[in-house]
């Protein structure tokens, strides 16, 4: 089977620098044979990679994107609590949070940029519960935040 940061290779994408919190909390923990992360935002290189609003001033494409960029920060958070992707058993449960209009209802869609992104890089063990849910602003007025549980 192909390790996971040689699939992300595969996708033209890396595991990014772990992202810096901004507040009073880690990034992620391990408790057992589960990790949690934090929420992860659409940081890229210390900027956020879009800021606003899903269905105003973000296409719900970006906010796709978001969630990808979402999650690589998780996986980098999950990579520097346990070493190593590679053991990553099982994705548990993501859950997405979609800064958006009133009037917007595609959060789910939204939210497949994580699950889609977990199911190339982890196969079937990528495949997980989920919840995807709308919100009227989030840190930073980003537009996606992505929490991820994984059992090792």
């Amino acid at each position: 089977m192909m390790h996971p940061e040689e699939r992300l290779a595969e996708l033209g994408l890396a595991i990014p620098e772990v992202a810096k919190p901004v507040a009073a909390y880690v990034p992620a923990v391990r408790t057992g044979n589960l990790v949690l992360t934090s929420g992860q935002i659409p940081v890229r290189e210390g900027t956020p990679i879009a800021t606003g609003k899903v269905g105003g001033s973000v296409t719900p494409e970006v906010g796709v994107e978001c969630a990808q960029q979402c999650t690589l920060n998780a996986l980098a958070a999950i990579k520097a609590e346990v070493g190593d992707l590679a053991a990553v058993k099982r994705v548990v449960k993501v859950v997405v949070f979609v800064a958006s209009t009133p009037d917007f209802t595609g959060q789910p869609q939204v939210a497949n940029g994580a699950s889609e992104l977990l199911g190339q890089v982890f196969g079937d063990a990528g495949i997980h519960a989920r919840s995807a849910v709308g919100v009227p602003v989030l840190p930073l007025d980003v537009p996606v935040e992505v929490e991820i549980m994984v059992e090792v």
